[in-house]
């Protein structure tokens, strides 16, 4: 029988993918920024209120732009959160910057925002926040310190695509559309997908020419396609960032379906924690959303009690074919960055590198598979 079964992840496909594809590739244009790139961006633009948005090839590229965009240069430090993809981290080292990590929550595997302030130096240029599983970063706290020490704030909101942040004022803010930057994800793990992916959001003015002088490999070229000069050469530095209007294609096939995507995996997400809730576990703790934040379904995980307890159960839903599967390892102790590290103990980012664990999520995942899963998870629970 086969191990996976019920494997951690599966794309999901709406049904009009390979149409737009086919669309994109006779259209005559399948290099970057045509028709489907367009439509996708004015997507966002229009349903988030984002100022500019670029889709890129990863959301690692969409934050490499970030990096250049702020003049990220050597010496610089960049704060940011221990736990969370290299991706986070690499795009302002390969630019020189001081890396200097910081914690997470007690509460959450987002950063500790009362952990930051302390860290800030007269070399401090951005604060880099992770809204971890969707779940938004306290954003109320992070723009007051970052206006009070002049700082640009970088979102990465990998998984964040359709979450909002609820302010003082009880408004529903989208993540993405505070800070200065914000890259997005659509890597075929995420909500919403295109195998590869991502998108740069620009919401400082003052970075929105340059961004895409940057993204078009450091040429005018989109000025000069648009009629707004009459030729366009080499004006800064760039790479290329832009994904195929293929790929964009098949992304606007899936934000056409957007709110039914996203229909399904509340669904999904409210029966796994209705069902664990059950269970009353004193092996393992239920996702908390803060008071703060909406939920995006981007996943489901438990964190357990102990690295051993998370060891055995992810052993235990594995030889009873059900992929489930940890995260992050914490970045200050990676083999390339150890050596680097000078800070304090980082608790919290240890904690959840040693005991998070990620239950299968996907659109095509059945309430009978849930049920199996959680059943699987209660067993556990009765026998060790």
């Amino acid at each position: 029988m086969d191990q996976k079964r019920i494997p951690f992840n599966k794309p999901y496909l709406t049904g009009k993918e390979a149409h737009y594809m086919y669309d994109a590739v006779y259209s005559g244009k399948i290099s970057g920024n045509g028709k489907y790139t367009q439509k996708s961006q004015a997507f966002f633009e229009d349903r988030y209120g984002f100022k500019k948005c670029l889709l890129t090839s990863s959301c690692t590229d969409a934050l490499e732009m970030a990096a250049i965009l702020l003049d990220i240069r050597q010496g610089d430090e960049v704060i940011l959160p221990s736990y969370t993809f290299v991706s986070t981290a690499n795009a302002f080292a390969l630019h020189g910057a001081n890396l200097i990590f910081t914690d997470s929550r007690e509460d959450h595997p987002g950063i500790d925002e009362n952990n930051i302030e302390h860290l800030i130096t007269s070399k401090t240029k951005a604060i880099v926040v992770v809204h971890y599983a969707g779940v938004a970063v306290d954003m109320d706290k992070i723009v007051q310190i970052a206006n009070k020490h002049n700082l640009y704030i970088v979102e990465d909101a990998a998984h964040a695509i359709d979450s909002f942040y609820i302010n003082k004022k009880n408004e529903k803010i989208p993540l993405g559309s505070i800070g200065h930057l914000a890259a997005f994800s659509f890597h075929e793990t995420k909500n919403i997908i295109s195998g590869e992916g991502g998108m740069l959001v620009i919401n400082d003015e003052k970075f929105q020419r340059r961004s895409e002088i940057i993204w078009e490999k450091g040429t005018n070229r989109s000025e000069f396609f648009r009629g707004e000069v009459d030729k366009y050469g080499w004006v800064d530095i760039g790479s290329s960032f832009l994904p195929s209007d293929i790929v964009a294609g098949f992304l606007f096939a899936q934000l056409e379906h957007l709110d039914e995507i996203q229909e399904i995996r509340r669904s999904i997400w409210n029966t796994y924690y209705k069902n664990l809730a059950e269970i009353n576990s004193c092996k393992f703790d239920l996702p908390r959303i803060p008071e703060y934040s909406t939920n995006n379904a981007h996943m489901f995980f438990l964190v357990c009690k102990s690295s051993e307890i998370r060891d055995k159960l992810i052993g235990y839903l594995k030889e009873n074919h059900v992929q489930a599967v940890f995260h992050y390892l914490s970045l200050h102790k990676s083999p390339y960055f150890k050596n680097k590290y000078k800070g304090k103990k980082l608790y919290y980012s240890d904690l959840y590198s040693d005991r998070l664990v990620r239950l299968p999520f996907y659109n095509e995942l059945s309430y009978p598979e849930i049920n199996e899963i959680t059943d699987l998870i209660r067993e556990f629970d009765e026998k060790y």
